[in-house]
């Protein structure tokens, strides 16, 4: 057991990784995503936590985090619940209060982002100094599975028209698998003004714009196995007007 522990300090060189769960019912997919990450870091040897950010599930969601708690310790699993749905932005702004980690990963509890590409981010980040790593399904061999043609172009020309109007140099930009540098996500999260699909393409051009670095992971991304995706059309007009006023403001 020492020798493990010591082999544990020595791949994580004293960093910590916090793990960003924002979850709205997800009761079916929660207990496979938290294996997964346990899993994963645990051969790995980092450090880690896993910060469950339930927002008032109506399905039971935190009441499945409590039991998960109980059988992986409270040092590993974090319950910090709101009482309503009240947007990424602030779902990360409270995470990362409670976070003990000198790193962020962000990341979706549907299983639609696995945890196995976890430890390439933290090599990437680790061999080039990155501020973020960003996991990109459109470079490399990263992919796409189980989306219909029309999820694939809502993304794909999403990608395209951001790519042209504020050339943000990140080939993916409205994925939210990431790795960050704690301080730099607070600093990002205080400056990003939008909300919903847009969120996550503003945090890509405002780190360009304050000059943060961006490595990128090429990724697998399955849709969500159980529950219904929360992309509508509202969702897409909303990326449209925030991308207008990123185009105006940036």
């Amino acid at each position: 057991m020492a020798s493990r522990r010591s082999d544990t300090k020595r791949r994580g060189d004293g960093d910590k990784y916090s793990v960003l769960l924002p979850t709205y019912n997800e009761r079916e997919n929660l207990p496979l995503i938290v294996w997964l990450l346990v899993k994963y870091f645990g051969e790995s040897g980092y450090d880690y936590e896993i910060i469950v950010i339930d927002d008032g599930s109506p399905d039971g969601t935190l009441q499945v985090a409590e039991q998960l708690q109980k059988i992986y310790g409270e040092d590993k699993i974090v319950l910090r619940p709101r009482a309503q749905k009240l947007g990424l932005g602030t779902a990360y702004i409270h995470g990362i209060k409670h976070a003990k980690g000198n790193f962020i990963i962000i990341m979706d509890a549907d299983l639609s982002h696995h945890p196995k590409f976890i430890p390439e981010f933290i090599k990437k980040q680790k061999e080039g100094g990155y501020d973020l790593v960003s996991g990109t399904r459109y470079k490399g061999d990263g992919g796409v599975y189980g989306w219909d043609l029309r999820r694939k172009l809502i993304s794909r020309g999403a990608n395209f028209i951001t790519q042209v109007l504020l050339r943000p140099g990140a080939s993916d930009l409205t994925g939210s698998f990431r790795l960050y540098k704690k301080e730099v996500l607070e600093r990002l999260v205080e400056k990003c003004v939008s909300k919903g699909y847009v969120f996550q393409m503003e945090m890509i051009v405002r780190a360009r714009q304050l000059g943060y670095t961006i490595g990128e992971v090429p990724i697998s991304f399955v849709d969500r196995v159980y529950g219904e995706s929360k992309l509508g059309g509202n969702e897409i007009v909303s990326f449209l007007k925030g991308l207008l006023t990123l185009f105006a403001t940036t």
